[in-house]
């Protein structure tokens, strides 16, 4: 990272002593800043030191949407032993007690594996996060199917980072929740969070180029066939093709494979397989021909 150095007189690189907390600059040795607090969390373990046992000494980093920060103390199960009755107990004592943000940490653990299942970065994850927390602060979500609203923030926070997944792909990781569920709760959401900040809620414009290498390599497609189905997608977007970006996906991905050596049936694409019915029955849409001229 870099810093302002006084003596130097410029931003230069420091290195972080973490033994003593102490910032120093990498060019004169000068001490921009001592004794620092790293609020991260600390990952080393003794596990090969005590056995089967994983003594972690701290717990996981600071989450700002807790009320307590994520910083509670969370007393740990036993492994069966006679000398863990006090900590078995003190264990169900405290999972009897009220905790506010039960309900919240729980919703989180469900995005975190959604989006492990669907291989999303952390960004995206923390911003589900986000919307969740404030769509339940207003209280207005009981009685609702908590899966789809879960999969709905997920959705929107993909669309909102730039990363978009079909409502289909959600659909597959969201516990059960049908994707009329989800596109209901996901409009039920951005109405919340109108009313919340006032104004719209900007969720980014789809591309069908946002689909185009994940279908394909979910397809097995080859190298070059990938990078002419991303060339004929960039081109389509002179024409005024007024169908959704997974429907021109679709139909870019299945010209390319069928002008390719390597042919892939109409049903082998699962996730588009009724647009690409569509496109290979008689009555093509009108600006199928136009995709076609894109490729040659």
């Amino acid at each position: 990272m870099d810093a302002y150095c006084s003596d130097c007189r410029k931003s230069t690189e420091v290195v972080f002593d973490h033994s003593a907390g102490d910032m120093v600059c990498s060019e004169c040795g000068l001490v921009l800043e001592s004794h620092s607090i790293d609020e991260t969390s600390e990952w080393r373990t003794f596990a090969n030191e005590s056995g089967d046992n994983d003594p972690v000494r701290v717990g996981g980093p600071n989450n700002p949407l807790l009320s307590d920060g994520g910083l509670s103390t969370v007393i740990s199960k036993p492994n069966g032993t006679t000398s863990d009755f006090l900590t078995s107990s003190l264990g169900r004592w405290q999972n009897r007690g009220s905790n506010a943000d039960r309900s919240l940490i729980l919703a989180f653990k469900a995005i975190g594996v959604m989006s492990d299942r669907l291989g999303l970065v952390a960004t995206i994850k923390d911003r589900a996060n986000e919307i969740y927390k404030k769509v339940e602060d207003q209280k207005s979500s009981r009685g609702r199917n908590q899966d789809a609203i879960l999969a709905a923030c997920l959705y929107i926070a993909c669309r909102q980072e730039d990363k978009p997944r079909t409502v289909k792909e959600i659909c597959s990781v969201a516990n059960g929740a049908t994707k009329k569920e989800i596109g209901r709760a996901k409009e039920y959401i951005v109405k919340q969070l109108e009313l919340e900040m006032g104004q719209s809620v900007e969720m980014g414009t789809i591309h069908a180029g946002d689909f185009m290498r994940r279908f394909c390599s979910n397809l097995g497609m080859t190298n070059q066939a990938v990078k002419a189905a991303q060339e004929a997608v960039k081109k389509s977007e002179e024409f005024d093709i007024r169908r959704s970006p997974i429907s021109i996906a679709a139909a870019v991905i299945y010209i390319v494979t069928q002008l390719s050596d390597e042919k892939k049936p109409v049903k082998g694409i699962a996730f588009v397989e009724r647009v690409l019915l569509r496109i290979s029955s008689a009555e093509c849409h009108p600006h199928t021909p136009c995709i076609f001229t894109l490729l040659h």
